[in-house]
């Protein structure tokens, strides 16, 4: 599974993530699979390797379901750890004092756009 992707790859118009909201991509590229998701706050993006540092698996067990209930932090919901939104770094959970592997992304023209 790859951790990086090309910069400039558009993933979609911004509204594609609900605002509060994530969002899941897979892209297949030659050198194999990207996992990965995009959180939304507003006009800001925050994007994520889809891996979990405790057990190395995907976050979410349902499509799109990377937040707490509430929307405050990402949460693993194989093993219940949290990450803020922010910087990816884990706050509770089994992998303190570890963070999740950025994946870069930004808002151009109204696109969400891997940097």
């Amino acid at each position: 599974r790859l951790t990086a992707t090309p910069a400039g790859v558009n993933l979609g118009p911004l509204n594609i993530v609900p605002d509060g909201g994530a969002r899941n991509y897979v892209l297949e590229m030659k050198a194999g699979r990207f996992h990965g998701f995009v959180i939304r706050k507003g006009d800001a993006v925050h994007g994520y390797v889809d891996r979990c540092p405790h057990m190395g698996l995907p976050l979410a067990q349902e499509l799109d379901r990377y937040l707490t209930r509430d929307g405050k932090l990402i949460a693993c919901s194989w093993h219940g750890a949290l990450f803020r939104i922010a910087d990816g770094q884990c706050v509770g959970g089994p992998c303190s004092g570890t963070h999740l592997q950025p994946w870069p992304v930004t808002v151009q023209d109204g696109d969400i756009v891997t940097a």
